[in-house]
């Protein structure tokens, strides 16, 4: 069941509002790999385990959408047979994103991710990350308890 506040940003994001399409713009400019100081849906990442507090990282993670298809066969072939259609990726695209962010940290563990938007040539999530070395994280209980049941 969605929150209030995940229906809210499902709505701005279905009415493709203004004030989300101006935060878009900036993303646009930004790295793929961005780090951010406070998530932008803050009760989705609370329920993935997000605190506001040292040794948890929050990255926003851009996902280029080309490249899906496999690529048609050169030689000759009755069109049935070129295995194109088909075939899908084997990943989405946020499976993809959390790959790409846990390669860039990788003393870092994984919390969760989320959508936040999608246009015609790109997919946002945030990813939350979490410090297991960190002396305050390796105290939590609740977010040590989290490390065990997703690895």
């Amino acid at each position: 069941m969605p929150s209030h506040q995940d229906k809210v940003w499902i709505r701005l994001w279905k009415e493709n509002s203004m004030d989300l399409r101006e935060r878009v713009v900036g993303w646009r400019k930004q790295n793929a790999i961005t780090r951010i100081e406070k998530p932008s849906r803050l009760q989705r990442a609370r329920r993935l385990g997000y605190k506001a507090k040292q040794g948890i990282v929050v990255v926003r993670m851009r996902v280029g959408t080309g490249g899906m298809r496999k690529q048609r066969p050169t030689g000759g072939r009755r069109p049935k047979h070129l295995g194109v259609t088909r075939i899908k990726a084997d990943d989405n695209m946020k499976t993809v994103a959390d790959r790409r962010v846990l390669e860039r940290y990788p003393n870092m563990k994984l919390l969760g991710s989320y959508f936040i938007y999608k246009d015609g040539k790109h997919y946002w999530f945030e990813v939350i990350l979490a410090d297991p070395d960190h002396p305050r994280i390796a105290q939590d209980r609740e977010i040590t308890n989290r490390f065990s049941h997703t690895a």
